[in-house]
């Protein structure tokens, strides 16, 4: 009797190390993809909605292409005493993935993300543009005007141009563009506070707005990045003698969709808010995304006597104090005098 209760225990014992070793492998093996032929490298994609319960995540794993029983699938969700750590979000996996790898996905949040570049002097044309033409990202913005646009984002009357910072924002598919807007928005108001709290005396802009415009002009001017604060410098001594900004990309910008790439003499004549030519002051907006590096050059310019400059043809700038000096560079620079 004894010696058939030990053997039937060590049939038990056998039988349980059986199951847990075959656990083990099942937890550690490729799901596999359910449709025959599926690449190996085939992306599976999981969108889960929160409050999906994990019997119903089990399920729609299997549905995306997983090649496993739902109900183990499950039953490993709720023996591995994590399923109410799993978390809603858009997910990719593929045939290779393993029970145990994808939990730990689900638990960890790990997404999929996707990601969008803001480029330093794109104009809001060129950032919509963007967004519609990004990966897997909603496109919710695209029937919005720029009004209608800004007063989504919680900016009511707020012209949209320069108000987005230009860096590169990292989301899931599926996400909305106008979350990532938001979060470059606000990206721009804290990067613009700070710059603002260490403004120099030698600045003339009297607010962070003014700061904005004057950024966003220093940002177009620049062709070699350490003439910043000397292109600043100038603006800013124009600003405070009263003297016109004379800028070419305010102009252009005033054109709109008319430009055509040749700025001419009319151009410069044409009187529109933008023109700083005809209009003395900033412009009434930004005229583009300036980075962090134009934002600290508006608000601390160079020390410098400096009221012109003229492009040399290398990507820098020479700066003149008088009209002569900068006439001569013009012909030297411009004209090949």
């Amino acid at each position: 009797m004894v010696k058939s209760w030990f053997k039937a225990l060590g049939a038990l014992l056998v039988l349980a190390c059986a199951l847990v070793a075959g656990a083990y492998f099942w937890l550690h093996q490729p799901m596999g993809a359910r449709v025959a032929g599926t690449p190996v490298d085939a992306v599976f994609d999981l969108s889960i909605e929160p409050g999906t319960s994990p019997k119903a995540m089990a399920q729609m794993a299997v549905d995306a292409g997983a090649d496993v029983p739902p109900m183990a699938l499950y039953a490993w969700f709720r023996l591995s005493g994590q399923s109410r750590q799993m978390r809603a979000g858009s997910y990719e996996f593929n045939a290779q993935t393993t029970p145990i790898r994808l939990l730990a996905m689900l638990v960890r949040g790990e997404e999929s993300l996707r990601s969008l570049t803001l480029v330093e002097g794109w104009n809001i044309r060129q950032l919509r543009q963007a967004l519609a033409k990004a990966d897997q990202l909603k496109a919710d913005s695209q029937a919005l005007d720029d009004d209608s646009l800004m007063a989504q984002l919680g900016r009511p009357g707020v012209h949209p141009e320069g108000r987005f910072f230009p860096d590169t924002y990292s989301y899931a598919k599926g996400s909305s563009d106008l979350a990532v807007l938001k979060r470059a928005m606000k990206a721009m108001d804290k990067q613009l506070d700070k710059v603002w709290q260490v403004r120099s005396p030698l600045s003339a802009v009297k607010s962070p707005e003014e700061a904005l415009i004057l950024a966003s002009i220093v940002e177009k001017e620049t062709g070699k990045a350490s003439d910043r604060p000397q292109i600043s410098g100038v603006f800013n001594n124009r600003l405070r003698i009263g003297m016109v900004l004379q800028t070419d990309p305010t102009v252009i910008y005033g054109l709109g969709a008319a430009f055509d790439g040749n700025l001419r003499r009319t151009d410069l004549r044409k009187d529109t808010p933008y023109n700083t030519y005809t209009r003395a002051g900033l412009p009434p907006t930004p005229i583009a995304m300036p980075g962090k590096a134009s934002l600290l050059a508006a608000v601390q310019p160079a020390d410098t006597r400096a009221v012109y400059f003229v492009a040399k043809g290398d990507g820098s700038s020479h700066f003149s104090a008088t009209l002569d000096e900068h006439n001569r560079a013009v012909n030297r620079y411009q004209r090949g005098q």
